[in-house]
């Protein structure tokens, strides 16, 4: 699902310069990948994205290289293919919550049909999100923002979930909820997660884990 190979990136000024040599990921495998602060992991997800493009190297995502494609092409396939949960949530403040689940089918001008509305209400019930579906994200509290950015990242199955963090806003109860839900619909439907986060208790739920300082070189910018 995911091969990166001589992956370099850097911000220039900012001094930070980034270097995988290589990640791979096979199909349906949940991986947790750990690391110190500063080491990378935002920009290793946005880069497996096509948020970012890398000054060198490949990152390919279901066969497909997204180096090959411009932006517009990157965007529909990223739209297509790849759920994320930024740190951030990145809900939209104007709509409702209800309407930022569905926000990437409209996106790709997919049809939302009584099968992805049901889908959709399954997931923020099984989020205990079922009672904030007509709030907007600034009624709800940091964690709530949290969730409904998890359940809007799955409610497409998307074939790769890329996750930053996501249960980094959740008490104990409510981070198990939120993992629980994330990999038991990545095992139905098959889908690929990759995942960071800090929380080394959660690491035995995943197939693999990854430290980023055995993959990653950080240092000053060349």
């Amino acid at each position: 699902m995911l091969d990166v190979a001589g992956l370099r990136f850097g911000y220039g000024r900012a001094g930070f310069a980034l270097r995988v040599d290589a990640l791979r990921v096979d199909t349906g495998e949940s991986v947790a990948l750990v690391g110190p602060s500063g080491s990378g992991k935002t920009t290793l997800l946005h880069l497996v994205a096509g948020i970012l493009t890398p000054d060198a190297g490949q990152v390919r995502v279901a066969g497909e290289e997204l180096g090959a494609l411009d932006d517009a092409a990157r965007r529909a396939f990223r739209v297509r293919q790849i759920g994320l949960v930024f740190q951030e949530f990145e809900l939209l403040e104007y709509l409702s919550v209800a309407d930022n689940l569905l926000l990437s089918y409209r996106l790709a001008s997919r049809r939302i049909d009584a099968a992805v509305r049901e889908r959709a209400h399954t997931l923020a019930t099984r989020l205990g999100l079922d009672d904030k579906l007509g709030r907007r994200p600034a009624q709800l509290s940091q964690g709530e923002r949290q969730r409904v950015a998890v359940c809007r990242a799955l409610v497409t199955r998307p074939p790769l979930l890329l996750a930053d963090e996501p249960t980094g806003n959740l008490d104990s109860a409510n981070k198990e909820r939120v993992l629980d839900a994330l990999l038991e619909l990545a095992g139905e439907v098959g889908t690929t997660v990759l995942m960071v986060t800090h929380d080394r208790e959660l690491l035995r739920r995943f197939a693999r884990v990854v430290d980023l300082e055995e993959i990653l070189a950080v240092g000053p910018a060349a």
